[in-house]
C-alpha cells in the first residue's frame, strides 16, 4: 500500500466517511455496536495508510533544478539514421554555417596558383610594351598548309574574317582587357626527313613570309615567326630572321617539341625539348635587337605540353625587353588541357600564360571546343591565346 499516490489516500478516506454515514443511517437499535466496531477498524486503516505514505514523502530525496544542456550534434547523418533535431538543440539562426568549399577545375583553383608562386614578379613593363596591359588572340599555321593550322585552312580573305570574330568574343567576354589580334605564321616547318640542308627543318621563303606579314598589316594584327629547328641550333637559325625581327610589330616563337638535337630522332617520332640556356639565348638575342633597333618590347612565346618540354625552368631569365609567354600547347578534351595547363605552365611559373585552342582536335571526340567563359576561369589568366 506505500506504493499507492496521496491522492489514493484522500479517495479511500472520503469513502470510509460515506460509508459510516449510511451504516447509521440504515441500522437498528440492535446494530449500532458493529457499525461502531466497522468504523473503528476503518479508521485505523486509514491512519496507517497516511501515516505510510508521509514517511514515503519525507525519504524521498530533494531534486536539483534541472539545466538543459544542449548535446553535440551528430557528426554524419546518413539517409538510414536521419532524425528531427529537438528545438532546444537546433542551431539558432544567428549562427552562421560554414561557407562551402569552392570546388575548381584543374588549373582554377587560386590557392595552388599562390603556392606555385603566382603572380610573378618580374621587370617593370617598358614603354610599348604589350603585356600585360592586352591580351593577344593569334590565328597559327602556314599558308602552304590546309592542316596546320587555321591560318593557312581557309583563304586570306575568311581567315582574317574569322580571326576578327574570334576577337571580337574575347573582347566581349572580358572587357577589361584590350584584344590584341596575331598571326602565328610557322616560318620555319619541321621535317620528317633531312632534305637538303639534312637538318630536318624546312625555312619558308622570304616571299611567303612577307605575304603573311602584309595580312596581318591588313588586319591590324602583329605577326610572330614560329621556328621548328629540327635538327638545327637554335643559335644558328634564329638569326637567319633579324631582317624580319627588326620590325617593331614582329615577334617571337618556339616550339621544344620539334627541338630534337640531343635525341637525334625524326620530328614527329619523339617529343624534343629546350632547357633554360636556349630560352636565355633566344630571350638575349630579343634583347640585344630591342636596344639595337630601339623597338619596343618582345613577346617570346614558348610551346609546352609536356613536362620534359622546358628544362629548368626556374632558371629562365626574365628582361624588361622580352615578354615570355609559356603556352599550353597540348590538344584533347577540356580536362586534359586545364591538366596539362595547371601540371605545366601553373606549376612551373615564369612569367605570361598562354593557351591553345585546336578547332579540330580537340573535338575530334565529340568533346566541346572550350570559350573564352572557360579560359577566364583559369589562374593566372592567359594572356596569350592562340587557334589552330
Amino acid at each position: 500500500m506505500c506504493d499507492n499516490k496521496k491522492g489514493s489516500v484522500l479517495y479511500y478516506n472520503n469513502g470510509l466517511l460515506y460509508g459510516f454515514l449510511v451504516c447509521l443511517s440504515r441500522s437498528s437499535f440492535v446494530k449500532p455496536l458493529i457499525c461502531f466496531i466497522c468504523l473503528s477498524i476503518s479508521l485505523a486503516g486509514s491512519l496507517v495508510l497516511s501515516s505510510c505514505v508521509e514517511r514515503q514523502q519525507e525519504q524521498q530525496p530533494q531534486k536539483a533544478p534541472t539545466v538543459v544542456t544542449p548535446a553535440k550534434p551528430e557528426p554524419f547523418v546518413t539517409a538510414s539514421s536521419a532524425r528531427t533535431v529537438p528545438a532546444p538543440f537546433a542551431q539558432s539562426s544567428s549562427t552562421k554555417a560554414a561557407a562551402p568549399k569552392v570546388r575548381y577545375n584543374a588549373g582554377e583553383d587560386p590557392d595552388y596558383a599562390k603556392k606555385k608562386g603566382w603572380p610573378v614578379k618580374y621587370p617593370e613593363p617598358l614603354p610599348g610594351s604589350i603585356l600585360p596591359g592586352k591580351r593577344i588572340v593569334a590565328y597559327y599555321g602556314n599558308p602552304l598548309s590546309k592542316r596546320m593550322g587555321a591560318l593557312g585552312e581557309f583563304p586570306k580573305d575568311e581567315m582574317l574574317q574569322r580571326l576578327k570574330g574570334e576577337v571580337a568574343k574575347w573582347q566581349a567576354a572580358d572587357p577589361s582587357l584590350p584584344v590584341q589580334p596575331a598571326l602565328h605564321l610557322i616560318a620555319v616547318v619541321a621535317q620528317g626527313e633531312p632534305g637538303k640542308s639534312g637538318k630536318y627543318r624546312m625555312v619558308m621563303p622570304d616571299a611567303i613570309v612577307n605575304q603573311v606579314y602584309g595580312w596581318a598589316k591588313e588586319a591590324g594584327a602583329i605577326l610572330f615567326i614560329d621556328i621548328q629547328t629540327g635538327h638545327e641550333d637554335i643559335r644558328t637559325l634564329l638569326p637567319r630572321f633579324e631582317w624580319l625581327l627588326k620590325n617593331p610589330d614582329v615577334h617571337l616563337g618556339i616550339d621544344p617539341e620539334f627541338n630534337l638535337i640531343a635525341s637525334g630522332k625524326k620530328p614527329g617520332k619523339k617529343i624534343g625539348t629546350y632547357d633554360a640556356a636556349d630560352i636565355n639565348y633566344a630571350s638575349g638575342y630579343l634583347k640585344d635587337l630591342v636596344r639595337k633597333h630601339k623597338l619596343p618590347p618582345k613577346v617570346f612565346v614558348i610551346h609546352r605540353f609536356t613536362r620534359g618540354g622546358v628544362t629548368n625552368s626556374k632558371q629562365i631569365i626574365l628582361r624588361p625587353e622580352v615578354q615570355i609567354v609559356m603556352h599550353m600547347d597540348g590538344w584533347g578534351a577540356p580536362w586534359l588541357k586545364r591538366d596539362s595547363y595547371r601540371d605545366y605552365v601553373v606549376a612551373e611559373p615564369v612569367q605570361f600564360t598562354g593557351f591553345k585552342l585546336f578547332y579540330h582536335n580537340d573535338t575530334k571526340k565529340g568533346d566541346p571546343l572550350m570559350t573564352p567563359q572557360d579560359l577566364l576561369k583559369l589562374n593566372p589568366k592567359p594572356v596569350y591565346i592562340q587557334y589552330q
